[in-house]
């Protein structure tokens, strides 16, 4: 995806898509926290006179990004304004348009944008909407058959031998997905915690793949690897578990899954080192 430069040293990336629902329902799910958390992650608004001025997302343990809210126009406008990725890096905006069409759709545009010089910080712009692939399926998948609906999340990591290809194969093994197309059923095989649902989406730019579950109950899992630049490579199972599952299942779900990962992706062991 190209980077659009404006005389005005603005550089923007710009996705857009289709989703199904209301502007009201759509910014339901955009721009409130319970309907963020429902296909993204953890997300609170903090609020001054009844006005959302900041969000902060939970993307794990010690992982927070919090920004700065600078447009607040329901339901058509949402816009925010984060630190850089990397330190040095300029603040990155972020703008969420909603737009209605017939025969209730919506069309959202998200752009990133920052203000630059030179391209020395495109590669962060076109990473942005790269990176949002996996989500914003796993939000269509949301707003067509989960609407309204609040989520609990379950999210795991492991860490994973080889490089991020390498990994991925290995998840889609354990689970019993290799052979497994988009549109077709999946139940997973002995060894796995009891789990089925229909195969919605699949990519290996990056490496993702969701499932709309009928059990353990009504929900989505996204799946995937990756790795960190030079840095070590991990694959994810998490969860996104609708019509306000109680907290048994959730932490049911969350051990059993636990279990799993650990034990088919256990913590590399440190080198052992001489006296």
């Amino acid at each position: 995806m190209s980077v659009k430069q404006e005389g005005s040293g603005r550089r923007s990336v710009q996705v857009e898509l289709e989703l199904p629902g209301t502007p009201e329902e759509v910014w339901q799910a955009i721009a409130t926290g319970p309907g963020i958390s429902s296909w993204f992650v953890p997300a609170q608004f903090e609020e001054r006179d009844g006005k959302p001025v900041a969000m902060t997302l939970n993307f794990g343990p010690g992982m927070e990004s919090r920004s700065v809210v600078t447009t607040w126009d329901p339901p058509r406008v949402f816009a925010k304004e984060s630190d850089g990725w990397v330190p040095g890096s300029p603040p990155i905006a972020t703008e969420w348009i909603v737009e209605a069409r017939a025969g209730g759709v919506c069309v959202v545009r998200i752009v990133h944008s920052l203000f630059a010089s030179t391209d020395e910080w495109d590669s962060q712009l076109e990473g942005a909407s790269s990176g949002w692939s996996g989500f914003l399926a796993t939000l269509r998948i949301y707003l067509t058959h989960f609407r309204g609906q609040r989520s609990a999340i379950v999210q795991l990591t492991a860490p994973a031998t080889g490089t991020d290809a390498d990994a991925w194969e290995s998840l889609l093994a354990s689970l019993g997905m290799k052979s497994v197309g988009v549109g077709q059923r999946w139940t997973a095989p002995a060894g796995v915690p009891a789990s089925s649902g229909v195969l919605e989406y699949r990519t290996e730019s990056p490496y993702d793949a969701l499932l709309r579950l009928d059990q353990p109950g009504p929900g989505v899992a996204a799946v995937g690897a990756f790795a960190y630049p030079g840095g070590q490579t991990f694959v994810a199972v998490n969860f996104y578990l609708y019509g306000d599952p109680d907290a048994g299942t959730v932490a049911q779900v969350t051990s059993r899954w636990q279990a799993w990962m650990q034990e088919r992706f256990p913590m590399p062991s440190e080198p052992s080192r001489s006296a």
